[in-house]
């Protein structure tokens, strides 16, 4: 059954049984990340085809693990649930350093658009960016692993670096920040 009516007085689960209100900071951060791995999906399905895909449907797992991590209080489940892991931050910089060798310097603000494609990236970038300052927020008052933050930023650049990546595979020109107008 989809529903318990548990929910019904504000409150939900945590990872380990904990009752929160619906309103706690984790439920805000981890709800979050659900709506990030939301845009990523919409992605993955337009990139159908695209070279990328197989690696954004590896960070949609990868966003489940930092969900569950955040969802959860105990440090002692913590440990046994999927980790985000040094390797998987260095494989986000490793796609972003090879993607930006193909792009020229960013000079100057560029805005978002470009293609169909390149502004749901941008879109997902900027949940990206709210997603890390809630996690920042987060980590002030909770004990959580740095490296949940660490990859939610890596993950921000990626997105950025990939919708310039798609811009320019699609022979279209980025469009620049006017401060003249």
């Amino acid at each position: 059954m989809i529903y318990t009516r548990k929910g019904d007085d504000g409150t939900t689960s945590l990872v380990g049984g904990t009752r929160v209100r619906k309103d706690n900071l984790r439920v805000e951060v981890y709800g979050s990340v659900d709506e990030l791995n939301a845009y990523i999906g919409l992605i993955t399905e337009l990139a159908d085809g695209k070279k990328y895909r197989k690696q954004l449907l590896q960070i949609q797992s990868l966003l489940f693990n930092a969900e569950s991590l955040i969802a959860c209080e105990d440090a002692i489940i913590a440990k046994k649930l999927p980790q985000i892991e040094d390797r998987h931050i260095t494989e986000l910089e490793k796609s972003i350093d090879k993607m930006n060798e193909q792009l020229p310097e960013v000079k100057q603000f560029l805005l978002p658009g470009g293609s169909l494609l390149a502004a749901y990236l941008n879109v997902a970038r900027t949940v990206c960016r709210r997603v890390e300052r809630l996690c920042v927020k987060f980590t002030a008052e909770q004990n959580v692993d740095n490296r949940i933050l660490q990859f939610i930023n890596r993950l921000s650049d990626y997105l950025f670096v990939l919708a310039r990546k798609e811009i320019h595979d699609c022979g279209k020109e980025e469009r620049y920040w006017n401060k003249n107008i």
